[in-house]
């Protein structure tokens, strides 16, 4: 991820992100499907990490 896309992942509302797909991550949920436990922010998910319902990247998603 690159240094403005980490910029544009910061979020100042309550941590859940949305993918264009539809799929929302939630911190307070994780992704157990892809063994992310509850209570990890979206900051902290792995740089490979993908929506699992479409596959895009990180950097797809907007905070919401």
């Amino acid at each position: 991820m690159s240094e403005n896309d980490k910029k544009d992942a910061v979020s100042l509302g309550d941590g859940r992100y949305k993918c264009p797909c539809g799929y929302i991550y939630d911190p307070e949920k994780g992704d157990p499907k892809q063994n992310i436990p509850a209570g990890t922010k979206f900051e902290e998910l792995p740089e490979d990490w993908k929506c699992p319902r479409c596959k895009r990247k990180k950097e797809k998603f907007k905070a919401l």
